[in-house]
């Protein structure tokens, strides 16, 4: 008897499989691609950050739910998961805010290429790398960004205008120790160094011991905007680079400018042959 139910099921289960495939179509196929690669998109978009960690600690708990809720059957809990989807389509876009936020704007910066926009940076990388490389042998302290295709206009009305043309010597000037506008950041636009003194968001996320405040805001600002943070620790002299909500620590001279190149590459940097 059991082996008639047996090959019962496995018929069932072959004919529902065929006429599943029946259907499936290039149209089908195309659909089962794009939902694919959104998941990917959203998957590399959240590596690494502190979304990643939310994400597999909610699915661990909704699993372990599920599971209790089906053993022992538990007949609220399996009503709040059963109804629970409107609630969750209202959570994420504020859980996620900062990602969907950098998301979109990873959109807005690609339609903005494909209809030729783009920033110059000529000049800027060796200014920067110089000054980077000649604070961090003092151990001076500096926070400097580096506009790309989203506009850090807010940020900059926080701090003092400069207007000027970037150069290791002005960079240095303005962090040097005890001047008025070294507690803040430096932000960079093309080939001007537009304001200093700027105030920057800090990050949320989890930073090793020995990186402090300067670090965090060098970070924030790149978690929500596609800038490119330059920082040097005023207590080690380490120069440290922050991207796309990245931290890359401990770099020296030559890695530091090979970095840049890379990040500001196809945007007309200045980087020396």
């Amino acid at each position: 008897m059991s082996d008639l139910i047996d090959g019962i099921s496995n018929n069932f289960l072959i004919n529902l499989l065929r006429d599943n495939f029946e259907q499936f179509d290039a149209t089908s196929a195309i659909d089962v691609i794009i939902i694919a690669l959104i998941f990917f998109w959203l998957l590399m978009l959240l590596r690494g950050t502190t979304a990643m960690a939310v994400m597999r600690g909610a699915f661990i708990l909704l699993i372990a739910a599920f599971v209790m809720a089906r053993i022992f059957d538990l007949r609220v809990l399996n009503f709040l998961i059963a109804n629970s989807f409107t609630g969750l389509l209202i959570a994420l876009p504020i859980i996620f805010q900062p990602e969907i936020r950098r998301a979109l704007e990873r959109v807005g910066r690609t339609g903005a290429r494909a209809f030729g926009a783009s920033v110059s940076n000529t000049g800027t990388l060796d200014a920067v790398t110089d000054a980077a490389a000649d604070m961090s042998k003092q151990r001076i302290g500096a926070l400097l960004v580096i506009e790309r295709e989203t506009g850090l206009q807010d940020y900059i009305e926080t701090g003092i205008a400069v207007d000027a043309i970037p150069s290791p010597e002005l960079l240095e000037g303005i962090f040097y120790p005890n001047s008025p506008l070294h507690d803040g950041a430096v932000v960079l636009r093309g080939n001007r160094v537009v304001a200093a003194g700027v105030t920057l968001p800090l990050s949320n996320n989890t930073l090793p011991g020995e990186l402090g405040t300067r670090h965090r805001a060098g970070l924030g600002i790149t978690e929500q905007t596609d800038a490119v943070s330059v920082i040097v620790s005023e207590e080690t002299g380490r120069i440290s680079v922050a991207a796309e909500g990245r931290m890359h620590t401990r770099l020296d001279e030559p890695r530091l400018r090979a970095l840049l190149d890379r990040l500001l590459a196809g945007r007309g940097n200045g980087a020396r042959p």
